[in-house]
């Protein structure tokens, strides 16, 4: 049902549905149902906390894909990067530098999202604008890292369709960083979108939807990373 809704909103912009990843929000969710997903074909799993994360990775083959979706510690590198192959939610320059380093260590290139806040919400992690502007050619020269793109929460709507400006002004400012850094350090993509309003994103150019209640049902406690 998610992926005939996702190519339908995909269809209506003229977009290749296979081009679009589901990341299952799975925060809160047993390994049981983990598992029913894996094998109704969700490949993909985002954990908010790094501790939850380490205990269910071993539930599910190999060849399952593991993100970072929440707010992480700079105390949590380590073992996040141990853990886990793209970060969605790098919300600042420090945090970046931690990565970057442990990422040099290892030998590795983490692919990684900036997070926006877009309506520079105080509850809310992410760059303003004006801080990534500033910040963004220190960010670009940072070694061990790949930006896949921005990821952004919008502020609560009423309905999918009144995110639908945030999702275009994370767009248009994924297209400004894209012509101030090389394709190679920065790839454009979009994580945007949930389960309440992942068909407007679609339709507004999300690479990547972070869907957790239209997936597992409602969780035990609430996660801004992915609902």
């Amino acid at each position: 049902m998610i992926r005939e809704r996702i190519a339908a909103a995909a269809a209506r912009s003229g977009r290749d549905p296979a081009s679009i990843t589901v990341v299952a929000a799975s925060k809160g969710q047993s390994p049981e149902r983990l598992r029913a997903a894996w094998e109704a074909g969700i490949t993909v799993f985002g954990e908010s906390r790094v501790q939850e994360g380490l205990a269910k990775i071993p539930h599910l083959p190999p060849s399952a894909e593991w993100h970072f979706i929440g707010p992480l510690q700079t105390n949590k590198v380590r073992p996040a990067v141990a853990a886990f192959g793209v970060f969605h939610s790098v919300d600042r320059l420090r945090l970046a530098e931690a990565l970057a380093r442990e990422a040099v260590r290892l030998g590795r290139v983490l692919s990684c999202f900036l997070e926006i806040n877009l309506a520079c919400e105080p509850t809310k992690h992410g760059f303003s604008e004006r801080d990534l502007d500033r910040e963004l050619p220190r960010l670009a020269r940072l070694d061990g890292l790949r930006w896949l793109g921005l990821m952004a929460i919008p502020p609560a709507t009423p309905d999918g369709e009144a995110a639908r400006p945030w999702f275009r002004a994370l767009r248009t400012l994924s297209g400004r960083i894209v012509e101030r850094m090389e394709s190679a350090r920065f790839a454009g993509a979009l994580s945007m979108g949930m389960s309440s309003d992942f068909e407007v994103a679609v339709e507004e150019g999300a690479t990547h939807v972070r869907i957790g209640t239209a997936l597992f049902g409602p969780r035990p406690q609430t996660d801004t990373a992915g609902d």
